[in-house]
């Protein structure tokens, strides 16, 4: 904890800033789900996203204290309800699984599931899932570089780290764990930057306000804009197929290939 919270001070070094975390931040419902983390469900479960439980008697709520060490050092929470917000420090939460089905430009909206790069099936044999991991963590990486074309744009290239996210994706349990701990991270950073530039004309809030006026739970979540439609019943459940020949291609070329179309850092 301190050396993140040593981390964001060097790095925002008193300007404005607004961070997505990817944990819980705010927990006050005693038992059962967050409202927001069942609105996941019911918002994104057709992909087969869902949100953990989370409440008072959770453990290890690491982001609620990383959200009180932030408040104290001058940093504000916002749940989002009024939109995003104007300067200063801020902090949201967000859900990456929620940004990439729900970001048409990435296509897996129409894919119809998640992206398969975490959470192995419990009957697959880890040796078996391995490689099947792997392309499926190539495939995402090639559908981010596509992001370059949207805005804002996400330019994976512009850092060493994410860079090397262009390399084939590693095997080995542990040296992937940092590598599927980059794109959460990278996916929330982007996602900041997304409800920064179009607020809720790309994005939705999920939760429910509290009724005494205090910032509330939520979840900052983008979704298709024919999808939030659709779930107001103003449209047919599923948006139609869109044109996505000028982003990352779907083909089901080999690793090599697909790594190459990506250009990987030398």
């Amino acid at each position: 904890m301190e050396q993140t919270l040593a981390w964001i001070v060097t790095v925002i070094a008193g300007a404005d800033a607004l961070m997505f975390v990817d944990a819980p931040l705010v927990v006050d419902n005693p038992s059962g789900q967050r409202a927001c983390e069942r609105q996941v469900g019911q918002c994104y479960g057709r992909w087969q996203v869902s949100a953990n439980t989370t409440n008072i008697a959770t453990p290890r709520q690491a982001g609620v204290r990383l959200r009180e060490q932030l408040v104290a050092r001058g940093w504000a929470y916002h749940d989002g309800f009024d939109g995003p917000p104007g300067t200063g420090r801020f902090v949201s939460e967000c859900y990456p699984y929620t940004t990439l089905v729900g970001v048409a430009e990435l296509g897996y909206h129409h894919d119809g599931q998640r992206p398969r790069y975490k959470r192995k099936p419990k009957r697959c044999p880890t040796a078996q899932w391995r490689p099947v991991r792997a392309a499926a963590c190539d495939e995402l990486v090639c559908r981010l570089v596509g992001l370059e074309a949207v805005d804002p744009p996400l330019r994976l290239r512009s850092h060493p780290f994410t860079g090397d996210l262009l390399t084939p994706s590693p095997l080995d349990d542990r040296v992937y764990k940092h590598r599927e701990d980059l794109i959460d991270a990278v996916t929330c950073a982007w996602t900041a930057a997304l409800w920064h530039r179009h607020g809720l004309t790309r994005c939705q809030v999920l939760g429910l306000p509290n009724p005494n006026g205090t910032p509330a739970a939520t979840i900052i979540a983008p979704m298709y804009p024919r999808v939030v439609a659709a779930l107001a019943g103003e449209l047919s459940p599923l948006p139609e197929r869109w044109d996505r020949s000028d982003q990352v291609s779907r083909s089901s070329a080999r690793l090599d290939d697909r790594m190459g179309t990506c250009q990987p850092i030398q």
